[in-house]
């Protein structure tokens, strides 16, 4: 193929890619609420604080100041001119993600099987579920795989010219989300290796050369940006990965579910192991992930590139363990935390498509024609696409975070009900965002009690009647209070219900039978 033939097909993938994230971003109910950390340091930056916006703040800075600068075109300073801002680009990133997707697919799987790769990613809901959303995501991906093609080309012709790329993408991707320091880290331990494998082996002096200029380079960047971050990163998370900081609490707010504090070192791994594994299987889905092992045994009978193959052992070892790590420490571990593996083994199940679809052959008799067996045409391939991809859409598509819209609901209620100076206390955040509201998150809800102003309460049911520390927190603050009102009305068994306390109104606490939402805490 040449690469106007190659361009061509990259932007048709770019052009449904777009309309697809464009139709999922038109049905968000309302942001994850991660992402309302990233507006919060968006506002900051914007407002010229550099160095509260971009050093001291939780997150790395690359997506909040991309928020930013599409808050610029966006313009408007309504929560949902944020929202949008945010959203145009997390889009933007997905759109442009599909060139160095396309890119590394070109280079595992080949040009056949490339187009394919792109399409299946899209395919799995978990990819623009992430991008359609207001998550940091998109942008780290983008500077990632742009670092993964560098990468494999310097492993392929050995030239060094490749490394400077890998290395700003590093530098981009470690400034998006700290996971990027596994980038550098996966190739030099794959030269570390190298050298043990006949063919794998690369001259010594440039052996030296490599590892130095990997190790040099990024560290003169990433270094000072790290004194002033006081580590690799601010997040708990990033603490209690690495070891400098203890695990989360038995009852931590970030757990899936309580921990057993008599639970042994080993059954904590066993138990991490299986969270690592189902949400790689739900991140990729099980139809794609069930032709992984074709693709890959047809990757090594082609042996396109023997370092190759070794770096992405490599790096789909390190981020397996890092996940494993982030269970065990953390407690959580969700599908879209697996999306480096994921982007990793979907190019080989659509090499695996392409040999199984030029596997069979279909007698000419049987569409009328006389002659030598036929092989499938271009509607095979899109039906066996959609075989793999139609099983993991859901019948009934929702809106995205669609459950959790009566905070929404609620923002709107109470504001025929705030009035100036006094502060809600909503452990999401939700309600406040989407209200123009001050007040009181998980992060300082201890605080709250003591305040006069922390009029409001808006929890969902799971808040109230759970079992968790921060829970005990909230019932402390609405005492025996029956609340104001309960959003949406009639509620749907899979959708919160909010309730709104009024702190200076007396009365009784009613109980409203049996809470349906616990389960989602």
């Amino acid at each position: 193929m040449s690469r106007l033939q190659h361009g061509f097909i990259v932007v048709l993938l770019m052009i449904a890619a777009g309309n697809l994230l464009i139709w999922k971003t038109s049905r968000t109910s309302i942001i994850y609420a991660d992402g309302l950390r990233y507006i919060r340091q968006a506002k900051v930056i914007e407002a010229g604080e550099i160095v509260g916006g971009l050093l001291k703040s939780i997150d790395h800075p690359a997506y909040p100041v991309a928020i930013a600068l599409a808050h610029g075109l966006e313009g408007g300073d309504e929560p949902l001119d944020w929202q949008r801002a945010a959203q145009l680009a997390s889009v933007m990133a997905g759109i442009l993600l599909v060139v160095p997707m396309y890119l590394v697919a070109l280079e595992l799987v080949g040009a056949r099987a490339a187009w394919m790769a792109c399409v299946l990613s899209f395919g799995a809901p978990v990819l623009t579920n992430v991008l359609a959303d207001v998550l940091s995501e998109g942008s780290f991906l983008l500077f990632w795989t742009w670092g993964v093609w560098a990468g494999l080309r310097f492993l392929k012709d050995g030239r060094f010219v490749w490394l400077g790329p890998m290395i700003a993408a590093t530098i981009l991707s470690y400034f998006t989300r700290p996971e990027g320091l596994l980038l550098p880290l996966s190739m030099i331990m794959t030269l570390a290796l190298m050298p043990a494998l006949k063919t794998t082996r690369l001259e010594w002096s440039r052996w030296w050369a490599a590892v130095g200029i990997l190790v040099v380079v990024p560290a003169l960047v990433i270094a000072p940006f790290m004194v002033s971050k006081g580590g690799i990163g601010t997040k708990p998370a990033i603490a209690r990965l690495i070891g400098t900081a203890a695990p989360s609490g038995a009852e931590a707010v970030e757990r899936n579910r309580p921990f057993d504090p008599n639970q042994s070192v080993g059954k904590t791994y066993l138990v991490a192991t299986k969270v690592v594994f189902e949400s790689i299987r739900d991140a990729v889905t099980v139809p794609i992930l069930l032709l992984v092992p074709i693709g890959l045994y047809r990757a090594r009978r082609d042996a396109r590139s023997a370092r190759q193959g070794l770096f992405f052992v490599v790096l789909l070892l390190i981020a397996f363990l890092g996940l494993m790590r982030l269970h065990a420490t953390g407690g959580y571990c969700s599908p879209r935390h697996a999306m480096i593996p994921a982007m990793i083994l979907i190019p080989f199940a659509a090499l695996a498509v392409d040999f199984l679809l030029r596997s069979i052959t279909i007698p000419g008799r049987l569409l009328g024609a006389s002659g030598e067996a036929i092989r499938p045409g271009p509607i095979f391939w899109l039906l066996a696409l959609a075989a793999l991809i139609l099983p993991s859409v859901p019948r009934h598509q929702e809106p995205l975070n669609g459950p959790f819209a009566a905070y929404r609901d609620a923002a709107e209620w109470l504001a025929d009900h705030v009035q100036p100076g006094e502060k809600v206390v909503d452990l999401t955040g939700w309600s406040q965002f989407y209200g123009n509201y001050s007040g009181y998150t998980f992060a300082d809800v201890i605080y709250a009690g003591a305040d006069q102003d922390a009029r409001w309460v808006v929890a969902r049911e799971a808040h109230v009647y759970g079992k968790w520390d921060y829970c005990e927190i909230l019932r402390s603050l609405i005492g025996p209070l029956s609340p104001e009102t309960i959003v949406p009305k009639g509620a749907d068994p899979d959708q919160a219900r909010v309730y709104i306390f009024d702190r200076k109104v007396p009365g009784d606490l009613v109980l409203m039978g049996t809470p349906s939402d616990v389960v989602r805490r």
